[in-house]
C-alpha cells in the first residue's frame, strides 16, 4: 500500500473541525436557530481544556455538554471555544480546544461528526493505543445512555415492540 504523504485524514479532520467552528461561531453571533441544539463530547483531561476541579473530578475522562437553552457567553476562537453553563445550579466557565472534541451531534437534524483525538488531546494513558476509528466521520455519534427513569418512561409494559420509535429529547427534560 502506498504511503499517504498528503495526509488526507488530517486534512479531512481539520476541515470537519472547521464546520464545527463555523456552526459555533454562528451560534455565538446569532443564537441557535429553530430547534437546533448541540451535544459536544470532549476529553476532559486534554491539553487546553479548562474545567473547575469539581467538574474534572466528576468527569475525569470525558464530558458531554449540551448547548441548547441555558448557556451564555459563547466565544469561539481559532483553536477553541469557551462557554458558560450551569451544573447543579452552579455557573461554570469551560474552555474546550477543538482538538479535544470527540463528537458533535445536532439531534434536531440528525447531523453528527466523530473525531479521532489528536495526540495533543489524548489522555496520557491512551497515547500509545492503536486507533480504532477513522480520523473523522459524518456518522452521528451514539446518543447518551438512557437513565433507568427514561427507559421506564419510553417502554410501555404489555405493548409489543413495533420497531424504532422517534422520541424527542425534550420529553425527558425537566422544565
Amino acid at each position: 500500500m502506498a504511503t499517504d504523504h498528503i495526509r488526507y485524514d488530517v486534512l479531512a479532520r481539520d476541515a470537519l473541525r472547521g464546520v464545527l467552528r463555523k456552526v459555533l461561531s454562528d451560534a455565538a453571533a446569532h443564537g441557535l436557530p429553530g430547534e437546533h441544539h448541540f451535544f459536544i463530547t470532549f476529553i476532559s483531561t486534554a491539553e487546553g481544556v479548562k474545567l473547575s476541579p469539581r467538574l474534572l473530578a466528576q468527569y475525569p475522562d470525558e464530558m458531554t455538554i449540551i448547548l441548547q437553552h441555558q448557556f451564555w457567553d459563547l466565544v469561539v476562537h481559532e483553536d477553541r471555544f469557551e462557554v458558560g453553563l450551569s451544573f447543579g445550579g452552579i455557573p461554570e466557565r469551560l474552555a474546550v480546544p477543538f482538538s479535544a472534541i470527540k463528537s458533535f451531534f445536532d439531534p434536531s437534524v440528525q447531523f453528527g461528526l466523530q473525531f479521532e483525538p489528536s495526540d495533543a488531546a489524548e489522555p496520557p494513558a491512551a497515547k500509545n493505543l492503536p486507533a480504532a476509528a477513522p480520523a473523522a466521520s459524518s456518522l452521528p455519534p451514539a446518543p447518551p445512555p438512557a437513565t433507568e427513569e427514561q427507559t421506564a418512561e419510553a417502554e410501555e409494559p404489555g405493548k409489543p415492540s413495533e420497531g424504532a420509535e422517534v422520541v424527542r429529547l425534550d420529553r425527558f427534560r425537566k422544565k
